[in-house]
């Protein structure tokens, strides 16, 4: 028998009945006729790569690189496993040699008319360099836009790329699977591995979810700064086989933690308000907040529970059903919308699971209303309708319809601010809170149905955030946060509490603040600065107004109130010294 030459034997055993025996997990292989494919596809199982994928090395990162070089960039020369056009037959000195002598014998010869850069280009010999980055282009294809796997190998996407560049051979499903992808994730995890190392501070969410397919998954994502820029990454989306109680999802993330080294700088954890992952945060004695986009939406989902509620939704929601479902009552619908030169939406359904779908379905039901009363009256639907018996929309069910748009569009808002990837914070769910407890305030002049709306939902919301910890945890938040520092009741409470923590730490020199803040060359430079300021704004040319962003549009009462005419006109000195 011929000796094993194959690095696969470094991790298995032979057994005497043709069958090789994996170190890791003891499992038996089969290895008849000295066949190692089988092993090595097993070891992949384990995150055991024999051949290396050399095709994503450029994107690795130094431990001192803050960005990721261009994908356009030239790397050494290497061998690609596994894919022919990846593979030079000649090496690098006779190919330089056999282009330069391509190179002089064209430019001696005359180039006929039907001769192009691209009917030259195809008759070369492609690049490992420009053959890789195209592997790199096609994995990007396939991963960010969420293709599946045999995208690569349909006719009509090899086709395409034939068609586009015919010395390029697009990898197989096989390689894209097994070399090209988890390549690229292991040089991915690994920057990123790099880049926390460098954080002190980190910031998790989590939450289980089912796909279509009733398959259920663990995601965990970070949230840091880096140069002062907030900065997201998925850490992990794992598939879970096990009952997801609360000791399991505590031992599933801190195995996360623990393989990227940020266990010891969680700040605190944001997850949903369920009550195995209330445990498992418990069980990692990290600081948990309730997903506040979360909490908003359990707030609103509380008025299905109203009587009141019920029986008028039902009848709008068999309404949009009814139209939803019949083809020709989409048909007449968009006539009327084009009689009436109102948009050409479609009814929106609400769905439980769905944050905000009842108000979302109730604003594009006044909006379309009157198409949808002109179609009611339209003798195509107006029989159907009755064979149905469909409940009448009345003028009171319009004004509890306009009634709930004007309460709960503060919720929707609310609900917008924090369901960004970038902007929400934790210094946002005081300001928020404090918001809707003024507007969900029961007034004299409230109607019984707005007043039961009121009641139902702050009632609701002021049970959340009540302990001492995470209220002390989010009034730091707010008071750290530059939007809602002025926003605070009991600041002088507050900022005591944050400088006493800074001086614990030894994050505070006494000496240094005192310089940048009472400075005389800082005084100087404030100066300075606001003269430039102020020129600057003397030469800007009106423009328009941009558009609002949602937490603008929440709080933009308050904004005004703080700005007045008489403000606007006084100088910048002026408001500094004021605001002292």
């Amino acid at each position: 028998m011929s000796g094993r030459r194959s690095k696969v034997w470094l991790h298995f055993v032979r057994k005497d009945n043709g069958s090789a025996e994996c170190n890791t997990c003891s499992k038996r292989i089969s290895s008849k006729g000295g066949n190692t494919t089988n092993m090595t596809k097993h070891l992949r199982l384990h995150g055991i790569q024999i051949k290396e994928c050399t095709v994503f090395n450029l994107f690795r990162q130094s431990p001192s690189a803050s960005q990721p070089p261009s994908s356009s960039a030239v790397v050494p020369a290497q061998p690609t496993p596994s894919t022919p056009s990846a593979e030079p037959s000649q090496s690098d000195e006779s190919l330089r040699s056999r282009s330069c002598a391509a190179t002089t014998a064209q430019a001696k010869k005359p180039v006929p008319a039907r001769v192009n850069p691209f009917t030259l280009a195809a008759k070369g010999k492609m690049t490992v360099e420009k053959c890789e980055e195209c592997h790199r282009k096609v994995t990007a294809f396939v991963v960010k836009r969420l293709h599946p796997f045999s995208e690569v190998e349909a006719p009509t996407f090899r086709d395409m790329l034939f068609t586009l560049n015919p010395n390029y051979t697009p990898p197989t499903r096989d390689y894209l699977t097994n070399h090209l992808i988890p390549s690229w994730y292991e040089i991915e995890k690994s920057n990123i591995i790099t880049e926390l190392s460098e954080v002190s501070h980190v910031a998790l969410t989590s939450d289980g979810w089912t796909s279509i397919a009733q398959d259920h998954y663990l995601t965990v994502t970070a949230h840091y700064l880096v140069e002062g820029k907030m900065r997201q990454k998925v850490l992990q989306t794992k598939a879970v086989y096990k009952a997801q109680t609360g000791i399991v999802i505590a031992e599933e993330i801190a195995d996360v933690l623990t393989d990227f080294g940020i266990f010891d700088k969680i700040v605190a954890v944001t997850v949903d308000n369920a009550a195995n992952m209330d445990v498992a945060i418990h069980r990692l004695q990290f600081v948990k907040l309730g997903c506040f986009a979360h909490t908003l939406n359990l707030a609103a989902q509380s008025l299905y529970s109203l009587a009141i509620m019920s029986q008028w939704i039902a009848k709008i929601r068999a309404l949009v059903v009814w139209i939803k479902r019949s083809s020709m009552a989409k048909t007449v619908l968009q006539e009327k919308q084009a009689i009436l030169k109102l948009h050409q939406h479609s009814l929106i359904l609400d769905v439980r699971t769905r944050w905000n779908s009842l108000h979302l379905m109730l604003e594009r039901f006044l909006e379309q209303y009157p198409a949808i009363q002109a179609a009611s009256l339209d003798q195509r639907l107006r029989k159907p309708m009755e064979r149905d018996r469909l409940a009448r929309f009345t003028d009171e069910d319009l004004r509890r319809a306009e009634d709930f748009i004007r309460l709960m569009r503060v919720m929707y808002t609310s609900t917008l601010c924090v369901s960004s990837e970038k902007n929400p914070t934790s210094g946002q769910i005081l300001p928020i809170l404090k918001k809707l407890e003024m507007h969900f305030t029961v007034t004299d002049g409230d109607t019984v149905f707005v007043s039961n709306l009121k009641k139902q939902v702050w009632g609701n919301l002021s049970k959340r955030y009540q302990s001492d910890e995470i209220r002390s945890f989010l009034e730091e938040a707010t008071a750290l946060d530059p939007r809602f520092k002025q926003k605070m009741d009991d600041d002088a409470a507050v900022w005591d509490r944050i400088k006493g923590k800074f001086l614990a730490k030894n994050l505070t020199d006494s000496e240094k603040s005192t310089d940048l803040d009472c400075g005389g060359d800082g005084d100087e430079n404030m100066e300075g600065m606001e003269s430039e300021a102020e020129e600057n704004v003397s030469q800007m040319h009106p423009c328009k107004n941009p558009k609002m962003t949602p937490l603008e549009e929440l709080f933009a009462d308050e904004d005004a109130q703080k700005v007045t005419p008489q403000q606007n006109s006084m100088s910048i000195q002026d408001l500094r010294i004021e605001n002292r």
